[in-house]
């Protein structure tokens, strides 16, 4: 047996009124009204005098105990609309720098975060000192953003291996060239942005420039000064002087004999040798602590008041001196890059990262040699490692491996963001910069826009990544646990 209701008939109808009429009301104002308005109002001046006395005590108290309290520590509004996934936002590449198969060495962001400029070159060998190349930047907020044309190029002799725009100042951008010398160039001048550099001297680095850093200068307030690290083992201080010309105010120079005994230096016999440096970084709260990566595989802190002077007798203008205090627990291989903790609690300041070429990541506490913590976060080289300046469990890691002189296989790069707070063993997210290209050589957090991550690799191409709310957004307890941490191993 079976059992079927009936068939249900339908209609459809449409109905549509034939006529249309529009119809405004207003009030009319009555003059008792406007009298009312004109009328000044009448306050109980002895009464709201009264009630302010009786209260002033409580609200103060509770003031105080306001102005006390730790509740919102670390807490930031976020202003950005959320988002629950990682997106490419801009891909930006110079065609020409592509063309000529130039590489891009290091990406930076201007004082405003709306800029983002990177340079081109080459990291994987060969001398191309003479070949030139170029910088590039785009304003992300322009109207009619063209991805494949620079708002400006700017043409340089020799491959540009670093860049740093002011931190003050949106317009000026620092770049360190593959022949040693440093360059200032003013963005805003179009027909000649070269105002500053150091042209070829006796003090000029001997090897590429591998990282300048701009310093503000406790003299001249309206001045700064320039640093810049060499794998001739010379760390740099320049300053402004009249006619375009950077001149050397002081110097650093890293000597295998004068390194702490705790390290033994792979590479280099001890004795008077230069050892090579790759990368620096400043603390952010004491500045004469920093923090330099070597070829030889350590990361060493060192003080800009340091007085003890270098062994090798140089050249130089000024006499240079040895910086290094102490020496950590070494990497497998060369430290590429290192980055200070920008966390203001008293144990995160002493804490730093470093990288390397065997893939690992390594979480350091200035105050003992032994890391706290060592991320395997990738068999191929690590060529960059950039703390979150909004997370202080968040970091981001540029890895890869290219056809160099050793003839290493070429293999996709990766950006890692790794989130301690979910895991201290994988990276949270990997992201593939590009599945055809090479290595991701550098990446830099925009410190304005925090949501922005800025990535450039081996194919010439700058990809401008929008970061989900999970890693911009910190959370309640994340400070004291990242100082649990630190504590815990430190202890």
């Amino acid at each position: 047996k079976s059992c079927q209701t009936g068939k249900i008939s339908t209609a459809a109808a449409a109905v549509q009124s034939h006529t249309v009429r529009d119809v405004g009301v207003q009030t009319d104002q009555s003059k008792d009204a406007v009298q009312d308005l004109q009328q000044e109002a009448q306050v109980d001046y002895t009464g709201l005098l009264s009630f302010l006395q009786r209260v002033e005590n409580a609200v103060i108290k509770e003031l105080n105990k306001n102005w006390k309290s730790h509740a919102f520590d670390g807490f930031e509004v976020s202003w950005t609309e959320q988002n629950e996934t990682v997106v490419c936002l801009h891909t930006l590449s110079y065609p020409e720098a592509r063309e000529r198969k130039l590489q891009v060495t290091s990406v930076s962001w201007n004082a405003t975060g709306s800029v983002v400029a990177c340079s081109y070159g080459r990291l994987d060998g060969g001398d191309w000192s003479t070949e030139k190349s170029y910088v590039c930047t785009w304003n992300l907020d322009r109207r009619g953003l063209n991805p494949q044309c620079p708002d400006l190029v700017v043409d340089v002799p020799s491959s540009v291996m670093c860049l740093a725009f002011h931190p003050a100042q949106p317009s000026l951008i620092a770049g360190g060239l593959f022949s040693g010398e440093l360059v200032v160039w003013d963005t805003s001048r179009t027909e000649d942005p070269v105002i500053w550099r150091t042209g070829m001297t006796d003090d000029t680095h001997t090897d590429p420039v591998y990282q300048v850093n701009w310093l503000p200068d406790t003299r001249h307030r309206n001045q700064s000064r320039l640093l810049s690290v060499s794998t001739d083992g010379k760390i740099l201080v320049w300053r402004e002087e009249r006619g375009g010309r950077l001149a050397l105010a002081e110097g650093f120079a890293m000597v295998a004999q004068q390194i702490p005994c705790s390290a033994r230096l792979k590479k280099f016999a001890w004795g008077e040798a230069a050892v090579g440096v790759t990368s620096l970084s400043f603390s952010h709260f004491d500045p004469r602590v920093f923090v330099v990566g070597v070829e030889g595989g350590y990361s060493l802190k060192c003080s800009t008041v340091a007085e003890t002077l270098a062994l090798p007798r140089t050249a130089s203008a000024v006499p240079l001196r040895a910086p290094a205090e102490l020496a950590f627990a070494p990497h497998g291989g060369p430290v590429y890059s290192v980055s200070c903790s920008p966390f203001h609690r008293q144990v995160l300041q002493n804490l730093f990262l470093s990288c390397g070429t065997d893939g690992q990541v390594h979480l350091h506490s200035l105050l003992q040699t032994q890391p706290l913590a060592s991320l395997q976060l990738s068999k191929k080289y690590l060529f960059c490692v950039r703390w979150s300046p909004v997370r202080p469990l968040v970091f981001a890691a540029a890895s890869g491996e290219g056809k160099s002189a050793i003839n290493v296989p070429v293999s996709a790069g990766d950006v890692h963001l790794l989130d301690l707070e979910k895991s201290s063993q994988k990276p949270a997210l990997s992201i593939k910069q590009d599945a055809g290209g090479g290595p991701v050589y550098c990446l830099e957090f925009n410190t304005k826009q925090t949501q922005l991550l800025a990535a450039g690799d081996a194919t010439g191409t700058v990809k401008v990544w929008q970061l989900s709310s999970d890693f911009t957004e910190q959370g309640p307890r994340e400070l004291n646990l990242l100082e649990q941490l630190a504590s815990e191993t430190t202890d």
